[in-house]
């Protein structure tokens, strides 16, 4: 199946999910490709292509589904059991045998990682602030590529206070926000 089809599979079942459960605004349900994929997808210009993702509150599964079906290998971390199904259903219909699914809170994934993780990075899509995502992953030092929106200045001051970190921000090529690409201080 090409990833042509696997994209509009994965936007039918998006629309069919969300007539039972909230998984994007409904405002949105009718921009998924450019609101939504397209969004999610322009990660694939700055990730490496040989590491593993761990995607954060995958929710609906943006970026993790995106990107697996670009073909990265993908752990979609996600605590809600409704949008563990949603996710597990996407996998299962779109025969996606690199995406994998954690459900559970992220502290507790990161709590079973190995000390070393030189080829994980995490990807985050409306997750949290730069801040509470670095309390969350920085004891594991990997580099972190989150969608973020224009605010962003102030949650890099913000984490600036609290961590040592370099980054690079990546004006949007969808919306107002920037794309941070996050690397402790090691």
């Amino acid at each position: 199946m090409s990833n042509k089809v696997k994209f509009e599979q994965y936007e039918q079942l998006l629309r069919d999910w969300s007539s039972k459960m909230n998984l994007v605004a409904p405002s949105t349900l009718n921009e998924i490709q450019t609101r939504h994929i397209a969004d999610s997808a322009q990660l694939a210009d700055i990730l490496p292509r040989d590491v593993n993702i761990a995607d954060m509150g995958s929710g609906a599964g943006f970026p993790g589904v995106v990107l697996a079906i670009m073909g990265w290998n993908v752990t979609c971390i996600e605590s809600i059991g409704k949008k563990v199904s949603f996710l597990r259903a996407v996998k299962d219909e779109l025969g996606l045998d690199n995406l994998n699914i954690y459900h559970g809170r992220l502290e507790d994934f990161v709590r079973q990682l190995p000390a070393k993780n030189d080829n994980l990075v995490f990807t985050a899509r409306a997750f949290a602030s730069l801040s509470k995502i670095m309390d969350y992953v920085a004891r594991t030092k990997c580099r972190l590529f989150l969608l973020k929106g224009r605010e962003i200045e102030s949650e890099i001051n913000e984490a600036k206070r609290k961590y040592k970190f370099k980054y690079e921000l990546t004006p949007s090529k969808t919306g107002d926000g920037y794309i941070i690409y996050v690397h402790f201080d090691r």
